[in-house]
């Protein structure tokens, strides 16, 4: 985006945002304008967001405790070199 044309979204969002008394239709219909990235396109914001939840079993106990111990350990070696 632009210098120009974010310069002209933030002016279009301040005089027709509804909060600052613009009109909710005509604000909608102003934002397709803008909306150029895929991302920012409506059907693209439904699918991300209405996509299943993907559910992350956790590491097994006694690795999560190995991984602490790594991080300990190197964290401990960082700061005597610090010092």
């Amino acid at each position: 985006m632009t210098p120009e044309e974010r310069a002209e979204f933030r002016d279009f969002v301040r005089t027709h945002h509804p909060d600052r008394g613009g009109d909710p239709d005509a604000f909608v219909a102003g934002m397709a304008r803008f909306a150029t990235r895929p991302e920012t396109q409506p059907e693209a914001a439904a699918a991300r967001f209405d996509a299943p939840i993907e559910v992350v079993t956790p590491l097994p106990v006694p690795l999560r405790v190995a991984v602490a111990l790594i991080r300990t350990l190197r964290w401990h070696r960082q700061q005597r070199r610090v010092e």
